[in-house]
């Protein structure tokens, strides 16, 4: 028979194995092991020899597995009790079940017809029987009365089974996420209960419309607020059920139409431009192309230039298209799809333009706010949103090179061909900015936050921006610099680009060639200085990140219903 080890010391009874190299821990657990008539022996700590155990210790030992016995033997008896009583219970509920199927529900046709309603519009139906449809988005079994939170996208009910109601094979088996139709009577919640809205529905009559599966496939196991978030984006079509996704998704509605209200209201007519185009706007890097029926074509990265042309004829306009950028970045802010709204207005002037911006933000803000279906939403989301005051801080480019600089905010070294200089350890060399930079999104955020307010960043270098932007005349001091400006929001970043353009023919042509565009396929661009040409601007708001900055949202991925970034195109 094989000897059996105990180290007072570094042995332990949990993972030991009674060898010398896993020794238990206690005599008492190894006498409990291996029996009283096993040969043990034991030692202190890893200082001292093993020896046999003195008879006083292995009489107190005895004693020590006498008790682990007897915890034993409790043990498996609680185990058979409580698998003989899991087994009475699940007889008893599969003697329910069985029972449960001979209940068949009929809607009594003597009671008042239910009124069909949806979730939103029940309010003033208080009273009266109605019928409701949705989808089973919480459920509590209690005593015999089944709680169902009914969910059909315009809101939330409380919805009470009692009695044979909730009695059925369907209430007993019923899984989240099923699709029922429940009629009864609305009622206002008991003093001192809580349900949304207000009310409850008692219900006398429902049926399941679509059964959502349990066991393993059941909705929760397949998702869960800690699902990684590869998962999360393959099911996000499972995602937006929730209630964060689905506010993000209706605040996201709200925002359009109270912009689109802003717009109108300032006299801006909306049109809808195409999405493929055989122009560049942005720089041909970033487009995504195609073959359209042999000729080369892309998806657009901006409907600007088509705005233009709709100037002389419709006046001042606005679009809210989807826009598509080539750029391979992952950072929270960026997508490869993405909400563009843009406007352009002629016969303004570069300050005419960061005060439309300005005026657009904050009464789209302060409608949003009005609104108390939108304004619950926001506050929902993000409790501690205050509107932005005006006037917004207006800082020059070159300011901001300086400010960068005075508070410590470097940049990453650079060399010729654009990669990143690195020390001996592979860290990135930082270094100071200084005018010509294109200042990063990392130094650009950190600005905006440490300045904790709405930022009107204008006057960038010409080489950082498009070629359509009209520059400002500087009389030869410093580099040449746009009638350009960045709306940067805490937070987030840059929400809104705008630009003055370019207004005479031949300093477009010359901007043309400086980019290297070929100005022929530009033609009806051109035109637009030909044909009357006036003093104008525009600007591009990117919905997602604005509603990131409105919504608290850390990622603008999280503001899009079924967002597109590098390697991401499903579902």
């Amino acid at each position: 028979m094989a000897t059996i080890y105990v180290d007072e010391s570094s042995g332990s009874d949990e993972t030991g194995k009674g060898t010398q190299e896993a020794p238990y821990q206690t005599l008492a657990f190894a006498i409990f092991t291996h029996g009283p008539t096993t040969t043990i022996l034991s030692r202190k700590d890893a200082a001292t020899t093993y020896e046999e155990p003195t008879q006083s210790a292995l009489k107190k030992a005895k004693k020590g597995a006498d008790g682990l016995e007897k915890k034993r033997k409790k043990a498996e008896e609680l185990a058979e009790r409580e698998a003989k009583e899991k087994s009475e219970e699940r007889e008893r509920k599969q003697k329910l079940l069985e029972e449960s199927k001979k209940i068949v529900l009929s809607e009594d046709s003597s009671l008042p017809k239910a009124i069909k309603s949806k979730i939103g519009n029940l309010t003033p139906l208080r009273a009266k029987r109605v019928r409701a449809s949705g989808w089973v988005h919480r459920l509590r079994d209690q005593n015999k009365i089944i709680f169902i939170v009914l969910r059909d996208g315009t809101g939330y009910l409380q919805c009470v089974l009692s009695g044979q109601v909730a009695q059925t094979y369907e209430a007993l088996t019923l899984t989240l996420e099923s699709t029922v139709e429940l009629v009864g009577t609305l009622q206002p919640v008991p003093e001192g209960k809580t349900a949304p809205g207000g009310h409850e529905l008692i219900v006398d009559y429902w049926k399941v419309l679509g059964a959502s599966p349990g066991g393993e496939d059941a909705f929760t196991n397949r998702l869960n607020e800690k699902s990684d978030p590869s998962i999360q984006a393959d099911l996000r079509h499972l995602v937006i059920r929730g209630e964060t996704a689905s506010a993000v998704l209706k605040l996201r509605a709200a925002l359009l139409s109270s912009f689109r209200e802003s717009l109108v209201s300032r006299d801006l007519l909306e049109v809808t431009p195409p999405c493929m185009v055989q122009t560049q706007v942005e720089g041909g890097a970033t487009l995504f192309k195609f073959d359209y029926y042999g000729q080369p074509a892309f998806l657009t990265q901006s409907s600007q230039l088509y705005l233009e042309t709709c100037l002389p004829s419709l006046g001042d306009v606005f679009c809210v298209q989807e826009s598509f950028r080539a750029e391979n970045s992952h950072t929270r802010r960026h997508l490869s799809e993405y909400t563009h709204l843009e406007a352009e207005l002629a016969f303004i002037t570069f300050d005419d333009l960061m005060n439309h911006i300005e005026g657009v933000i904050c009464d789209t803000v302060a409608r949003l706010l009005a609104n108390p279906s939108s304004a619950g939403l926001i506050k929902q989301l993000n409790p501690n949103f205050t509107a932005p005051a005006r006037p917004f801080r207006r800082l020059s480019y070159v300011d901001a090179i300086a400010w960068l600089n005075e508070h410590g905010i470097q940049h990453e070294a650079e060399d010729a061909d654009g990669n990143v200089i690195r020390d001996e350890q592979g860290n990135p060399k930082m270094v100071d900015h200084a005018v010509g930079d294109d200042i990063a999104e990392a130094a650009e955020r950190r600005m905006t936050d440490i300045l904790g307010t709405p930022v009107f960043l204008y006057g960038f270098p010409a080489e950082l921006k498009a070629f359509y932007m009209k520059k400002i005349q500087n009389n030869g001091s410093g580099p040449v610099c746009t009638e350009s400006v960045d709306l940067l929001m805490p937070g987030v970043g840059e929400i809104v680009g705008g630009s003055m353009r370019i207004a005479d023919t031949e300093e477009l042509f010359a901007a043309y060639k400086r980019e290297g565009i070929d100005p022929t396929p530009y033609y009806w661009f051109t035109d637009q200085r030909k044909y009357g040409t006036c003093e104008h601007g525009g600007y591009g708001l990117g919905v997602e990140r604005f509603l990131a900055w409105l919504a608290n949202r850390y990622t603008v991925r999280e503001c899009s219903l079924y967002p597109r970034w590098p390697g991401r195109a499903t579902p």
